[in-house]
């Protein structure tokens, strides 16, 4: 979830920075204390990924502790919220070490970031149910969450991207949905989350039966409304929601934040043109030199970064095969078939969203498509620093799709 913008908010590398943003941007949502992070974020010294996982991990551990003490003397709010950022400063934590094979670290910080979400939610006045869904043999991890008032009542069924969590969908989008009388699921599908980092469950371009499990989960429910589905799909989750809405017809709406319409294209577009067309030709030797240019490549700490999480990410071994896996992650002839209302919006500074507007183009369903701006403070990849701001347009609009 990272791309170039301007100016930065405390971070000379424009990785971390923008993890930082992310990490920030759950502040109006409870999972972040803005001073905290800035504060921690500026101990870490140029591309240091150790340190920031010391950095982070501390600021972590500092706020759990904060919790467990709040939580023993009866202090059930500042318990909750410290528990919430706990959870979010374990998950940041570990990020940045994400490639293959897992660090022991990271499988660390993930389930140290599930602990704390859920002493945090079990403080809610409204817990939700912590479930794991069916799916091909085994089960998916996540959360069913209940709104107030009388059922059954619309879902926000929340899908993250490569690096999210289920836990940090809840900040995203969950807490914006539940506050306007949604119940959410928030789930991690293959490649994501714990899914990935504790099952091994690697990434599939074929969403649909995923989240068809996740409808099906839903649809043995009496409280659930099976008219009022609606999938939001966040970061990688923007381009694998409208992927699975093409094959999933009980869904109500969908919404595609900030995803690309075909990621394969996409790579090459960042390519030299003579590798590029060589790659996608099927030349040997094309791909014997990009071979040699991104082993180098991803040796970096940030600059590397996205290949080795891509890697683990998709379960291969090289990072061509991770740039060669991408070829079955196009919207090409699936999106016509979308036939649920659709609303799909980009971001101004940020390159991965860029062919959003492709996908737009090529919907036959109702849809709606907005570009968020640098000028409102929200051209960051998925909005990251204005995300009160994409609640309010993308949930009018879906209010709105519910409606009628």
């Amino acid at each position: 979830m990272t791309e170039t913008r301007h100016p930065r908010l405390a971070m000379d590398d424009e990785l971390l920075d923008a993890q930082l943003l992310r990490t920030v941007g759950a502040a109006p949502y409870g999972g972040a204390d803005v001073g905290e992070c800035l504060a921690t974020a500026r101990t870490v010294q140029g591309t240091d990924l150790d340190g920031w996982y010391s950095a982070w991990t501390e600021l972590a551990t500092t706020t759990a502790g904060l919790a467990e003490s709040a939580r023993a003397a009866g202090r059930v709010e500042t318990a909750r919220a410290a528990f919430f950022r706990a959870s979010n400063y374990h998950r940041n934590a570990g990020l940045l070490l994400m490639g293959a094979p897992i660090d022991p670290r990271l499988r660390s910080s993930n389930a140290a970031q599930t602990t704390a979400f859920r002493q945090g939610v079990a403080l809610l006045a409204a817990p939700p149910e912590v479930v794991a869904i069916p799916f091909e043999g085994t089960t998916l991890p996540g959360y069913h969450f209940r709104a107030a008032g009388a059922g059954p009542r619309p879902t926000a069924i929340l899908l993250g991207g490569y690096d999210g969590t289920a836990e940090e969908l809840y900040f995203f989008n969950g807490v914006a949905a539940l506050a306007r009388g949604y119940d959410v699921l928030a789930f991690d599908g293959p490649g994501q989350g714990s899914a990935l980092i504790q099952q091994g469950l690697v990434l599939r371009a074929d969403y649909g039966p995923v989240v068809g499990a996740v409808v099906d989960f839903l649809l043995e429910r009496p409280d659930v409304d099976p008219d009022r589905l609606a999938l939001i799909g966040l970061s990688l989750g923007g381009f694998l929601a409208p992927r699975a809405a093409a094959d999933e017809p009980r869904l109500a709406a969908c919404i595609a934040d900030c995803g690309s319409f075909d990621m394969f294209a996409g790579a090459l577009e960042r390519m030299p043109e003579r590798l590029a067309d060589g790659l996608q030709a099927g030349k040997r030797s094309a791909r014997f030199l990009l071979g040699m240019v991104l082993r180098n490549l991803a040796a970096k700490p940030t600059a590397g970064w996205s290949l080795r999480r891509g890697m683990l990410v998709h379960g291969v071994a090289t990072p061509v095969a991770y740039i060669e896996a991408l070829r079955d992650y196009s919207l090409v002839g699936h999106a016509e078939r979308i036939t649920c209302p659709t609303f799909v919006c980009n971001a101004e500074a940020d390159a991965i969203s860029a062919s959003a507007p492709k996908l737009a183009a090529a919907l036959r369903c109702p849809h709606e498509f907005r570009t968020f701006t640098a000028a409102e403070g929200a051209g960051d990849h998925c909005e990251a620093g204005a995300r009160t701001l994409f609640h309010a347009r993308a949930f009018d609009w879906l209010d709105g799709v519910l409606a009628r």
